[in-house]
């Protein structure tokens, strides 16, 4: 019996992490539709995630909402997103790695790590994820 009451709890308890998790994303995600150096999929796609993991009627609702639709619809079923979305995350990124780059005058291997990654990220939001017209999405 005790077990039992135990591995509930563990469950109530792993439940309730992916849900608070889920909410920071979401609160991240949305933060940064209005603020560039957020990057809003990347955060919506963690939101999905956690709200998976959390609660099945949270991520039903998070798929429903126009931030879904908008932001990562396209990618999820397609593998592919609208120009405006990929140039907007390689943007906020390529900021906040350029920042990261400057304050690393001192460090000339983290620097040449940041690059390949930055390259990466470039890379394969270029070739690595289809393209599709702001249309088609609908």
């Amino acid at each position: 019996m005790s077990d039992l009451n135990t591995q509930e709890r563990r469950s109530k308890l792993a439940r309730a992490f992916w849900i608070a998790a889920g909410c920071v994303f979401l609160a991240l995600g949305t933060i940064g539709v209005f603020l560039p150096i957020l990057p809003t999929v990347p955060f919506y796609l963690a939101t999905v995630f956690c709200y998976t993991r959390g609660s099945k009627k949270l991520h039903d609702w998070f798929v429903g909402t126009n931030l879904y639709k908008k932001n990562l619809e396209s990618f999820v079923e397609q593998r592919a997103m609208t120009m405006k979305t990929k140039l907007s995350i390689m943007l906020s990124v390529t900021i906040v790695m350029g920042l990261g780059f400057y304050f690393m005058k001192k460090v000339p291997i983290a620097r040449g790590i940041l690059a390949v990654v930055w390259v990466c990220h470039v890379l394969y939001f270029c070739f690595g994820i289809r393209t599709i017209e702001e249309d088609s999405r609908e």
